[in-house]
């Protein structure tokens, strides 16, 4: 018997990413966030942006677009070391089993070398 308080995950193309908070938890070597990097998403229609900080990170932005369960965005921070750095971002969506969101990226330096996937989740809500 299924549990009527229990609702179904949200489908990736139809997930709300306004007010969600997310954190790394997988990056590959060369990217600059991590556990400690915190994103502040929100979402008004296809246009998708963020501001993040944290780790490595002193401050950074991102913006772009939404198109289903893919987002296509720029990034742009300035690290701890006083550099700044930049590059695109495409991800996909995953609506987890408790109803949290994951996204999978695959991203590449503009302002020097390197390209990477990352993973980063959303926060548990309290």
């Amino acid at each position: 018997m299924t549990d009527p308080d229990s609702a179904p995950p949200t489908a990736p193309d139809t997930v709300d990413l306004d007010g969600r908070t997310f954190v790394g938890v997988s990056n590959a070597a060369g990217g600059d966030v991590g556990a400690d990097t915190v994103f502040a998403y929100r979402q008004e229609d296809d246009l998708v942006w963020a501001e993040y900080a944290g780790g490595a990170v002193r401050r950074g932005f991102l913006v772009g677009t939404r198109a289903g369960d893919g987002l296509s965005f720029r990034y742009s921070h300035l690290d701890r070391a006083g550099e700044t750095a930049g590059g695109a971002c495409t991800s996909r969506i995953e609506v987890l089993g408790d109803g949290r969101v994951r996204l999978h990226e695959t991203w590449a330096w503009e302002s020097r070398a390197g390209t990477g996937r990352s993973v980063v989740e959303e926060r548990v809500r309290s």
